[in-house]
């Protein structure tokens, strides 16, 4: 059951709309690198189009009726948007859950070493990276450093034309003899991750030839700019990224390379559907949500009880507080966990089984299942589900595919998913093929996040 190349059922006026919501994305991917700029990115957006804070919107007795659209952030992390459709919310609710965190490096807590006249930042890598992937590519710092006194103060060095950017080194070929010699996991050692920062000494710092000549100047450099000293690092929460623009990539224009992708390209599409919902009968939930990449562990992760708790304090509000209808809402409702796939790649086939990859190009990807090996730690949706949202996206003409995540032995991977599946709930994997996946650049088909998006709106539509 091979599925169609999307791009072969367009029309002038559709390719139109998706090359405008290609570019929005574009734009989204390039200024938005880390979870909190995402999350500070959808709020503005959602205020645009009409969403309160939930607290402000229930507060002072207020209620809720259908229609209201209101938001709550996670410590500016995570993110869930909420309007309310005309239907009680004991019946349940339909949910996109995507993921805004990246593979990345963290900037430790005591991060600044000058060695040989060098500066460098020491880094944790966050999420599963290939560390090689890292050296001698020009990095930008994004982030934010907490005050002792309470302020916090916004970071973004190596996004503008004129600002430096950073990297990691790596050994020259002609001295890599015993390197080249290495597994691909041991040529650079995540210890090595070090981002140089600086080479100047400070002049007058002790002679020009002390120990911290350099970082003197470093330190200069950030008070300078932010105000900020070496101690305020210790509260900190600094990420490197790859530096630069999403760009479009082809001849024919028809793919983005880009980083974050995972999970951007779903993201992006479901927070646009959840903006452009239209009065639905059943609320429609948009989760956007921190910490995937490292298990989704930590209060901002799917994990903390943040869902359950803002939904609680949905239905209060709403007048609809039985005391069974937080978990017969919960039951009752339906997800679709937004993820990307592994796409097919011809220069690597042999770990992938072609009739059950998805494609760059043919639509919105649907995996039943994940996990690995014998389905291990997989959600595995029912296929009474499966056929209902076959349903759905063929009646609104949504391109799409199904896909496992490589061959049966070779790897395998997990999402957000399960957490939702434990309430008793409806939920299945969808979300985007994605080549060179958890590189610095990934690459993703226009023509798959514009399926997407209109699969997305189709679904919160869904009765």
């Amino acid at each position: 059951m091979e599925r169609p190349n999307a791009w072969k059922g367009y029309d002038e006026a559709e390719l139109s709309r998706l090359t405008e919501f290609c570019e929005g994305y574009r734009r989204f991917i390039s200024e938005n690198k880390t979870e909190r700029e995402c999350c500070a990115a959808a709020i503005e957006l959602a205020r645009e189009h009409g969403y309160r804070p939930l607290k402000e919107a229930a507060g002072a007795g207020g209620r809720l009726t259908a229609g209201d659209k209101v938001y709550a952030s996670v410590r500016g992390k995570s993110l869930m948007l909420v309007e309310l459709g005309t239907e009680p919310l004991e019946r349940g609710v339909n949910i996109l859950g995507a993921h805004i965190d990246s593979p990345r490096l963290d900037v430790k807590q005591n991060p600044l070493e000058e060695r040989n006249g060098l500066v460098t930042l020491d880094t944790r890598y966050y999420g599963g990276v290939k560390t090689y992937q890292w050296a001698t590519l020009p990095l930008a710092i994004h982030g934010v450093v907490a005050k002792k006194d309470g302020g916090v103060v916004r970071v973004v060095i190596g996004e503008d034309p004129a600002d430096p950017v950073f990297c990691v080194s790596d050994l020259l070929p002609h001295l890599a003899r015993g390197q080249m010699q290495k597994k691909a996991s041991e040529l650079v050692e995540g210890e090595l991750l070090d981002v140089i920062v600086g080479n100047r000494p400070k002049a007058g710092a002790e002679g020009d030839q002390g120990e911290d000549a350099v970082t003197a100047t470093v330190l200069d450099a950030l008070a300078e700019k932010y105000g900020i000293t070496e101690e305020d690092l210790l509260s900190a929460e600094l990420e490197v990224v790859p530096a630069g623009q999403a760009r479009d990539m082809g001849l024919d224009r028809s793919m983005i390379l880009g980083y974050g992708q995972d999970d951007r390209s779903c993201a992006y599409p479901s927070l646009l559907a959840q903006l452009e919902c239209e009065a639905p009968k059943r609320t429609a939930v948009t989760i956007l949500v921190d910490k995937e990449e490292i298990g989704s562990r930590g209060a901002t992760s799917m994990s903390s009880r943040f869902f359950e708790n803002i939904m609680a304090e949905l239905i209060e509000a709403a007048g609809q507080g039985a005391p069974l209808a937080l978990r017969r809402c919960l039951a009752r409702s339906r997800m679709l966990s937004s993820d990307v796939s592994a796409a097919f790649d011809p220069n690597y086939p042999s770990v992938f089984e072609a009739k059950n990859s998805c494609f760059l190009g043919r639509g919105l990807t649907f995996n039943k299942y994940t996990g690995g090996t014998g389905k291990s730690g997989s959600n595995d949706a029912d296929a009474e589900y499966v056929a209902l949202i076959r349903h759905v996206m063929d009646d609104a003409n949504v391109r799409f595919q199904t896909a496992e995540l490589g061959r049966v032995d070779a790897g395998g991977g997990g999402t957000i998913a399960y957490i939702l599946a434990a309430y008793g709930m409806d939920v299945i994997d969808s979300g985007i093929g994605v080549l060179s996946m958890h590189a610095p650049w990934e690459v993703t088909s226009k023509a798959d996040i514009w399926e997407a998006h209109k699969g997305y709106r189709a679904f919160l539509a869904l009765v």
